[in-house]
C-alpha cells in the first residue's frame, strides 16, 4: 500500500495537523484528563500532563514513518490550541484498509467538528494514498459516534457482541467503512 505520512488538512473551520510539543498543555486539559471523553475509548484518562507529554513525544518521533497518521485537531477561530485528535488506529496493507479512531474535548462535542475532521481524513485517503477501505468502530452505548460515521457517508456492517474492549471493560462494537468507489459516487452526486 502507498503511504504519504501525516500531511496538513484544512477544512472549513478546522486545521488537522502534526502534534508538536507544546501542544501537551492544551492536549491534557482539553480531552485527554476527562474520564467522560475517555470512557469509550481504548486508553485510560491520563493521570498527569507528563504523561500526555511522553504520548506527544511518542507521536511526534512517529512523524518520520510514512505509514504513521496521527492529527491534532485545531479550531481555527480558536487560534493553535488542539482540541481533539483523529488517527489511523489500525491498517492493513494486505487489504488496502485503514481503521479511524478519534476523541474530541467535551466543549466541542455536537457541533459537527468530528464529522468535518473525519470526512476530510477519509478523502485524504482516498486522494493521497491508495486506500480502498477506510473503517471505523465503536461501542453502541456511544451512540453519537456512530452518528458521525454515518453523516460522513460510512456504510454499518454489523455489531459483533463483546468483541472489543474499552474503559467499561468487554463491550460490543459496531463497524462502519466506506469504500473508495463509494466516495466517488457521493461526490459526483454532491457537485
Amino acid at each position: 500500500m502507498r503511504h504519504c505520512g501525516t500531511k496538513e488538512i484544512r477544512t472549513l473551520r478546522l486545521t488537522l495537523r502534526r502534534f508538536v510539543p507544546k501542544d501537551a498543555p492544551a492536549m491534557f486539559r482539553n480531552w485527554a484528563s476527562d474520564p467522560e471523553v475517555t470512557q469509550y475509548l481504548t486508553w485510560p484518562a491520563h493521570s498527569s500532563q507528563a504523561v500526555t507529554e511522553w504520548v506527544i513525544a511518542d507521536w511526534v518521533s512517529s512523524y518520520s514513518k510514512a505509514d504513521f497518521y496521527q492529527w491534532a485537531i485545531v479550531l481555527r477561530a480558536q487560534g493553535e490550541e488542539p482540541i481533539g485528535c483523529i488517527s489511523v488506529v489500525h491498517t492493513d496493507d494486505a487489504i488496502s484498509a485503514v481503521e479511524i479512531g478519534y476523541c474530541l474535548g467535551r466543549a466541542w462535542w455536537r457541533k459537527g467538528i468530528v464529522s468535518e475532521a473525519l470526512s476530510a481524513v477519509i478523502d485524504f485517503f482516498f486522494a493521497e494514498t491508495d486506500v480502498q477501505r477506510v473503517c471505523a468502530r465503536h461501542d453502541p452505548a456511544n451512540p453519537h459516534s456512530g452518528q458521525v460515521m454515518r453523516k460522513c457517508g460510512m456504510t454499518y456492517e454489523g455489531t459483533l457482541r463483546r468483541a472489543d474492549r474499552n474503559n467499561q471493560g468487554i463491550c460490543d462494537v459496531s463497524w462502519y467503512s466506506i469504500l473508495r468507489e463509494e466516495r466517488r459516487v457521493k461526490q459526483s452526486v454532491e457537485q
